[in-house]
């Protein structure tokens, strides 16, 4: 998945953290309510703007910034 369509980073949004779709949601937010046991479907019952989709782009950002963490940490 090219989650790079749907991440977005604004420095003046949410103090420059990645967001999805330019909104107000972060991909710190969806990674916590999933961590925390959410299912997808609450999790898009609760934040009708979200898709299935933008969750998985987070999970994939999630997991790239981890592969990207251990390459430079050797």
């Amino acid at each position: 998945m090219d989650y790079r369509k749907i991440i977005t980073i604004e420095p003046g949004k949410r103090s420059g953290k990645p967001c999805i779709r330019g909104m107000r949601i972060t991909v710190t937010d969806v990674l916590e309510y999933l961590a925390g046991g959410m299912s997808i479907p609450e999790i898009l019952a609760d934040f009708p703007e979200l898709t299935e989709e933008d969750i998985r782009a987070c999970l994939a950002f999630a997991a790239d910034r981890e592969r990207r963490l251990a390459v430079i940490g050797g």
